[in-house]
């Protein structure tokens, strides 16, 4: 098991609070990105999708307001088009999302976190 867990959350999320709250009762060392103030570049989104197994609209929220703004929906848009436009627009990204080594997971329901620890 790693001794650091790195968490990308949004401290108004409730299921990102509950999440903490299961990492810290683990006694794990977390490290935190809020990450709506330092989103994730390209590379790093491309290796979270690669860890979670998932493309990216599967990780997009599609109910917020730039997801129908731009369109994203059009399945003509390159897998490249949508992370970037989930750099552009962080809040897009589901949340929270876990990352233990080499394993990743989204903790919804936030109880999900302890398949990776």
């Amino acid at each position: 098991m790693s001794d650091s867990v790195r968490i990308f959350y949004n401290p108004r999320c409730s299921k990102c609070r509950l999440t903490i709250d299961i990492l810290d009762d683990k006694g794990l060392d977390t490290s935190v990105v809020e990450y709506l103030k330092t989103p994730p570049d390209n590379t790093e989104l491309t290796e979270i999708l690669q860890l979670l197994g998932m493309e990216p609209r599967d990780l997009m929220r599609k109910q917020e307001t730039p997801y129908k703004d731009n369109n994203l929906d059009n399945p003509e848009l390159s897998r490249e088009q949508l992370i970037q436009a989930m750099v552009d627009n962080p809040i897009l990204i589901e949340r929270p999302i876990v990352i233990n080594g080499n394993k990743a997971i989204i903790g919804r329901p936030p109880e999900k976190v302890l398949e990776i620890l």
